[in-house]
């Protein structure tokens, strides 16, 4: 093996060959050789090699295996510097196979060798693209699974910060054919990263592309099969995709399909939910996702079997009065509980589709039946008016910092709720039932058009819902408000997080079952 000396002796030979350099394969091949000695000639082949590799095309595959070498040393300076230099072997045909190697490098632990590898992947990124997403999707089809991981998060971080010419219709084109690929098998996370990835890509930012998406989104739900609410991967699955997808929505792009699946398969089975997620409450979650895709939705092929599965399911949290006693007092021992959550989300989802068919409650209904609901309608509004007063009495003259406080913050939330249902049930009041109103679901941004149109805006956006830390789409750091029992408490119940879950397990089976593990071999 050649010395310190021997190696700067051939650097000196090939560096003034000039354009005759490819003539000296003998001096290249005692610097490829260097990779076998100590720690100093190992330092000195990996700058070297790659230097003068462009001129050695018969001994490509010894010198990118030499340098690959250097890569996998103990010496974490050799590593370094190895895969520093590992981009000038990006030429040609090349440009794949240094990808590739450079992906499965992508596990290693420490963050300065991490950030080396990432950086030459970008650099080769902008070299070839196509040629360097095959390397990377080869590995997440194939790779052991910390690399997979860690080349979707690559893809899901760095994907973003390339300019337009690195990221061509082309390009963009490939990593939604490779993507598609890559969902046939997916774990929860890899499915939300992946809709990351394809919804920032500028070629499904048009209504066809977000169509696109959606249809995805709705194959991962599995939206033909059997809905088992007894399974918590079953229900979580649906929920995770159905959050992927409502941001997709628009008057262009319809959530009809989402929406059907969750009047006749999610709504009749509601109260035996399960979920993996501790401290969910996932019958509120599921009646929110319903009130944000009801306002997309498209001409329902069932629209009045479907609202009246909806209107029945509002009944349930719309209680009738308690009957009185002789003496004029209750004759039960408490007031019903007002669920003033559920009842937004489930009137907000009836109003929206109501308007498709605005008849329903005078001509679809029977007589005793429109009674028995305005009577529930006319309760439920005695007892929103008596905290709408005490929450605009607590809120008043309370501004900047004395909103920020957290009993405020809560207060603010039961605010938007109990306007939001109040001005719902005025509408369905109106003779015949109107169905013109809007409003803006409580945990949702106030829009600027909406804004200072009415009074009650004005009471209910002075505050804003606290931040949740957890990584993820902001419309799910959303705040549940636990309103109080009976009709005149003063107690403004309690207030949490909705978490988010994850897909139990791994890849595998339909995308959401095991996967094993395959152990780390040479790296290719």
């Amino acid at each position: 093996m050649p010395t310190v000396e021997e190696l700067y002796r051939n650097y000196g030979i090939l560096a003034d060959a000039t354009e005759q350099v490819g003539q000296h394969k003998d001096a290249y091949q005692v610097i490829l050789d260097g990779v076998k000695g100590g720690t100093k000639e190992k330092r000195l082949a990996a700058q070297f090699i790659p230097k003068f590799f462009k001129h050695f095309p018969e001994l490509a595959d010894s010198a990118i295996n030499a340098q690959l070498d250097l890569c996998e040393d103990e010496d974490v300076s050799i590593r370094r510097q190895a895969i520093k230099e590992l981009p000038q072997f990006a030429t040609g045909e090349n440009l794949p196979r240094v990808a590739d190697i450079l992906t499965q490098l992508l596990q290693t632990d420490d963050s300065a060798e991490f950030n080396l590898v990432n950086n030459a992947l970008l650099s080769i990124f902008k070299m070839d693209a196509k040629g360097t997403l095959g390397g990377l999707f080869s590995q997440i089809l194939q790779g052991e699974d910390i690399v997979r991981e860690r080349a979707i998060k690559f893809l899901s971080t760095k994907l973003k910060t390339l300019p337009d010419e690195v990221l061509t219709k082309e390009v963009e084109e490939l990593i939604l054919t490779e993507s598609k690929k890559v969902l046939e098998d997916v774990t929860g996370e890899e499915f939300v990263l992946f809709m990351k990835i394809l919804s920032g890509l500028k070629s499904l930012q048009t209504v066809s592309g977000r169509q696109q998406l959606v249809e995805l989104v709705a194959e991962q739900a599995d939206l033909e099969q059997t809905f088992n609410p007894a399974d918590p991967d079953c229900v979580d699955r649906l929920l995770q995709c159905t959050r992927q997808a409502v941001p997709l929505f628009s008057k262009n792009v319809h959530s009809t399909r989402f929406v059907t699946y969750f009047c006749e398969h999610v709504l009749p089975n509601l109260s035996s939910l399960t979920t993996p997620v501790e401290g969910l409450d996932i019958q509120l979650e599921v009646l929110k996702l319903l009130a944000e895709m009801s306002s997309f939705c498209g001409d329902m092929e069932k629209l009045e079997t479907n609202l009246k599965k909806l209107f029945d399911k509002l009944l349930e949290y719309m209680p009738l009065p308690p009957e009185e006693a002789e003496n004029g007092e209750n004759a039960g021992n408490e007031e019903p509980k007002l669920q003033f959550s559920y009842v937004e989300c489930l009137l907000y989802s009836f109003h929206q589709l109501g308007r498709k068919l605005p008849d329903f409650l005078t001509a679809k209904l029977n007589a005793e039946k429109l009674k028995d609901f305005k009577i529930r309608l006319q309760y439920f509004a005695r007892g929103l008016q008596v905290y709408i007063r005490q929450l605009r009495l607590a809120l008043q003259g309370k501004t900047g910092e004395a909103l920020k406080t957290e009993e405020n913050k809560i207060k603010v939330v039961a605010l938007k709720i109990t306007n939001n249902i109040n001005v719902l049930i005025k509408d369905l009041f109106h003779i015949p039932p109107s169905y013109k109103s809007t409003v803006t679901l409580s945990w949702k941004p106030v829009q600027k058009a909406e804004m200072g149109q009415k009074r009650t805006n004005e009471d209910t956006t002075s505050g804003s819902p606290p931040k949740k830390a957890a990584a993820g789409p902001k419309r799910d750091a959303r705040q549940i408000y636990n309103p109080p029992s009976g009709k005149y408490s003063s107690n403004l119940g309690n207030f949490n997080y909705e978490q988010r879950g994850g897909f139990r397990g791994s890849r595998g089976g339909r995308g959401w079952g095991g996967r094993g593990n395959r152990s780390r071999g040479r790296l290719y």
